[in-house]
C-alpha cells in the first residue's frame, strides 16, 4: 500500500486561497468548539442564529465565509463575545468568551 504525503511549502502558505482557506478553517473550528463546549447541535444553533444546519455545518467545516451581520448573529446565538485578532504576518486568532467572562 502507497501514501502520499501532501508537504505544504512556505510558497504554499503565502498564496491567497491558503490564506482564505486557513482563516476559514479557524474561524469554523472556533464556532464548532464553543457550540460543542455549550452542549449546542448544529440545528439549534441554527435555529438560534437563523440560519440553516446546512449552514452552520459548511461554515464549522470551512466552507464559507461569514459577513459581518453573520459574525454578530453567531455571537448572540452562542452567547458569546467574539474576539479577532488580525495581524500582519502574524496570521488569525479567533475566540469566542462566554457573555459572563
Amino acid at each position: 500500500m502507497s501514501h502520499t504525503r501532501w508537504d505544504i511549502t512556505d510558497a504554499d502558505r503565502a498564496q491567497e486561497r491558503y490564506q482564505e482557506a486557513r482563516r476559514a478553517y479557524l474561524f469554523g473550528k472556533a464556532v464548532r468548539d464553543r457550540r460543542t463546549s455549550l452542549g449546542m447541535t448544529q440545528t439549534q444553533l441554527a435555529a438560534r442564529a437563523g440560519m440553516t444546519q446546512a449552514a452552520v455545518s459548511r461554515l464549522e467545516h470551512g466552507g464559507s465565509t461569514p459577513t459581518i451581520p453573520l459574525l454578530e448573529r453567531l455571537a448572540t446565538a452562542l452567547d458569546s463575545t467574539l474576539h479577532l485578532d488580525i495581524a500582519p504576518h502574524s496570521g488569525l486568532s479567533v475566540t469566542f468568551t462566554s457573555e459572563a467572562a
